[in-house]
């Protein structure tokens, strides 16, 4: 009997394994086994100022340090790999990345191909022609809000060695800001809800050159790439230019593109058909 594949799922920036609880539980309905993996400063592992608590000190808590401090785009996939390595005793993998997961995914991939049996990106970064902060310069992100970050960008991150983020201000600007960019299409609630999961701090690393995907090793694994169609932080054309990047530099293995409605978080608070499509692919 063949064994069901298990889906290690990978969070993007600011974001979590707690994320992931509404698509796993609908994946478990559907009968699939998955792990949602909190990266290296992720997680329990986050840093939480008392100073980032009500009331807020804005001023001490740009001077906090952080535990993500110094992780690296190594880090990342050193502790992918651990995952995979055990993972893939009880049978095939299958690799879930969603936004800046999908970095983290590729060097794993160009590292440790043969731990992968299918790599599903959703909306995620697949560096190929670029490096990931190259992209942002492009045509394809020029209607994208990066104000939604930078009004609420707390101290020098080359002082702290991070990026500090306040999800937890009341600035109605910012606020509406944020959901334009990630969730345009959920409640106010739902959105302050998902928010409330974002931790303050994330790591510097979006790694160079030689973490692009190689066509030897991680262009020898079969993947997916699932398009969210109202995505305003990737925005659509960006997905698709990426979808074509990977195409051309492995033609006999393409993309196999699904597309998905709704916006960069929608998929996770309203999990379902991401949920089936991805059991879907469990059969390929």
């Amino acid at each position: 009997m063949q064994k069901l594949p298990t889906f290690v799922l990978v969070h993007g920036a600011f974001a979590n394994s707690f994320s992931f609880a509404p698509l796993q539980a609908e994946l478990a309905l559907l009968g699939h086994r998955s792990v949602a993996v909190d990266l290296p400063g992720h997680g329990f592992e986050a840093t939480f100022p008392t100073t980032y608590q009500a009331p807020q000190d804005l001023d001490a808590l740009a001077a906090e340090p952080g535990s993500i401090k110094g992780v690296t785009l190594a880090d990342n996939a050193a502790r992918v790999i651990e995952i995979l390595e055990r993972a893939k005793r009880n049978g095939p993998t299958i690799r879930v990345a969603h936004s800046r997961g999908g970095i983290t995914t590729t060097a794993v991939a160009n590292a440790r191909p043969e731990l992968i049996d299918r790599i599903v990106y959703v909306s995620a970064w697949c560096p190929v022609d670029l490096d990931v902060s190259d992209y942002y310069a492009q045509p394809e992100m020029v209607g994208v809000d990066t104000g939604a970050f930078a009004a609420t960008l707390v101290g020098n991150p080359a002082e702290l060695g991070l990026l500090r983020t306040n999800f937890r201000t009341a600035d109605p600007a910012a606020l509406a800001a944020f959901k334009r960019a990630f969730a345009a299409d959920l409640t106010d609630d739902e959105f302050r809800t998902f928010l409330n999961t974002f931790q303050p701090d994330e790591n510097l690393d979006v790694g160079t050159s030689t973490d692009r995907a190689q066509a030897t090793t991680w262009g020898r694994i079969p993947k997916t790439y699932v398009r969210l169609a109202d995505d305003a932080s990737i925005q659509l054309a960006m997905q698709d230019r990426m979808i074509r990047e990977a195409d051309a530099l492995t033609p006999d293995n393409p993309f196999d593109v699904r597309t998905l409605e709704g916006s960069h978080l929608r998929w996770l608070v309203h999990p379902r058909p991401a949920a089936e499509l991805l059991a879907n692919l469990a059969s390929l």
